[in-house]
């Protein structure tokens, strides 16, 4: 009887996302997706092999697909933050549909060459870049805060599973009917995405201020960043684990034909064993996470992985390379569902995606590099020796994070705390006027002191990640109880936006602080705007 029990609690919690109508729509839709994406892929870096057989060139066509989500991560973050998510995603998934239709007529044509393959697919990839921050960040708004991990990880398993059977089915289309007609089916794919954000009837989040400005929204998101220890954790975590880890898909197309002298089909099911090695991966993960804490995953992850770059640099037999592939590809979920999940528990809806945008930055820079780094260091070297270079990497970057913690954010609660009164105004401010200086009057037991300067710390950072571009805590020479806070805001609109912002985690410190004041009234709190002399 305990066996029966232990299968439901472990894989309940896994599938619970499904049953929310509307993410289960775009699952669905998304791993149609997916695997045209996965098809084309194998078409695409097949098709480069033909056209211009070099490693460093096989290389850049991944690099080509991971440099637009580098380049336009903090501004796709921004969109997604500013602009409704629905509208966005339809434009996105239209435009990539347009770039695959392109591939298609290209390749059917006759009139491929490798750089009309490496524009059209960076061009594709745009579409995917301004695409990936909103498509991660609505998964909060479809599925309850507990049910998150799991979302996150089901859509991992979407893509890992098309790449376990995408794969396969590009190298046999390839054999049958050659590159073009991966490309004419990535383009179908989309129509389904297109159908179910089409019905979507998304409720917008409430407020009374004005959007954001993009380099403004840009500027607010890398601040938050910047304030956030947990959040640079992870990608500090993400960043060193990418750069090295890139040498196998990157280099993926390569050994299979250049090592093991197998055909498309013969690459096809390498990166098969990949996905299916992921999608066994996400259906112990549940279980994994009982047990282990994130830090624990992930350092597991990078070391698996390290060890299967090393493995497969001199594997002599496909065979094996398949089982070392298949365990590459657990490692990989584990790892990216692990970022991800703890990015989204870390940073409150108003950031989500320009959090997310920049952990996209981190990790498809880490891509565009370390593929064309590896893709050179073959063409040096050789494969076998890019590889084990990657493997001995994976691990000096693993020995020199582990003491980067990361953190789950299950006792945090985000949510707007709406506390914060608006300031009281004799005349009207103009939005963009500033910069504004805010001040906070505390009176403090000179015993306590210690104590209130390590609580002000947390204000510090939560102030700095709300919209402060200056703080300071001041003490008056002239009264030894007397602190005075200062933060300053770019603009009146900026400093109102910080009373949206703060979560009810952050009003538990904010109050932690105004616990010290010892005076019969709260805090006094005053704000100056800058006024333009003559």
């Amino acid at each position: 009887m305990s066996a029966p029990s232990h299968s439901a609690s472990s894989h309940a919690p896994a599938l619970a996302p499904l049953r929310v109508p509307l993410f289960r729509a775009l699952w669905l839709a998304t791993l149609g997706s997916n695997m045209g994406t996965w098809i084309q892929d194998v078409g695409a870096a097949w098709l480069m092999t033909s056209l211009a057989p070099s490693p460093a060139m096989v290389a850049l066509v991944r690099a080509a697909s991971a440099a637009p989500m580098f380049l336009l991560a903090l501004p796709a973050g921004a969109l997604a933050d500013v602009l409704d998510s629905r509208r966005l995603l339809l434009f996105t998934q239209s435009w990539m549909l347009a770039a695959a239709a392109a591939l298609a007529v290209f390749a059917f044509a006759d009139l491929m060459t490798p750089g009309w393959l490496l524009g059209l697919t960076f061009a594709l990839a745009l579409g995917t870049a301004l695409n990936a921050p909103a498509w991660q960040s609505i998964v909060a708004e479809l599925v309850p805060r507990e049910q998150l991990p799991s979302a996150i990880a089901l859509n991992s398993v979407s893509i890992n599973l098309a790449r376990s059977i995408g794969p396969a089915v590009g190298g046999l289309l390839i054999a049958a009917m050659g590159p073009a007609a991966t490309f004419a089916l990535n383009a179908v794919s989309f129509f389904g995405v297109i159908l179910v954000l089409y019905g979507w009837r998304r409720t917008p989040q409430p407020s009374v201020l004005p959007a954001e400005r993009m380099w403004g929204a840009m500027r607010a998101g890398l601040r938050y960043v910047r304030h956030s220890p947990a959040v640079l954790a992870v990608l500090a975590r993400s960043a060193l684990f990418t750069v090295f880890a890139s040498a196998l898909l990157a280099l993926l197309p390569a050994i299979a034909r250049f090592e093991f002298g197998r055909g498309p089909a013969g690459y096809g099911v390498l990166l098969g064993f990949f996905g299916v090695g992921a999608v066994s991966a996400a259906a112990l993960l549940p279980r994994l996470r009982a047990k282990l804490t994130a830090q624990q995953l992930v350092t597991l992850g990078e070391a698996v992985f390290a060890v299967a770059l090393l493995l497969l640099a001199w594997v002599p037999f496909i065979a094996l390379a398949d089982l070392i592939v298949f365990f590459a590809g657990g490692a990989w979920l584990t790892l990216l569902s692990t970022f991800n999940a703890s990015i989204l528990a870390l940073v409150p809806g108003w950031v989500r995606g320009r959090a997310l945008s920049v952990s996209i930055l981190v990790f498809f820079g880490g891509m565009t590099a370390g593929s064309a780094l590896w893709g050179y260091v073959a063409v040096l070297s050789g494969i076998p020796i890019a590889l084990t270079i990657s493997a001995v990497g994976a691990l000096i970057g693993l020995y020199f994070t582990r003491r980067l913690h990361l953190h789950s954010g299950e006792a945090l609660d985000l949510s707007p705390s709406v506390h914060w009164p608006a300031p009281t105004v004799v005349k009207a401010v103009p939005p963009e006027h500033g910069p504004v200086v805010v001040t906070v009057e505390y009176l403090i037991d000179p015993e306590r002191l210690r104590h209130f300067r390590r609580v002000m710390k947390r204000v510090q950072r939560i102030r700095r990640r709300d919209g402060a571009i200056s703080w300071g805590l001041l003490a008056d020479v002239a009264d030894p109880a007397r602190y005075t806070e200062t933060f300053v805001v770019e603009s009146w609109i900026e400093h109102l936006r910080q009373h949206e912002r703060v979560t009810v985690t952050d009003r538990a410190v904010l109050d932690k602080a105004r616990s010290f004041h010892q005076g019969t009234e709260p805090p006094r709190v005053t704000h100056f705007v800058v006024e333009t002399l003559p």
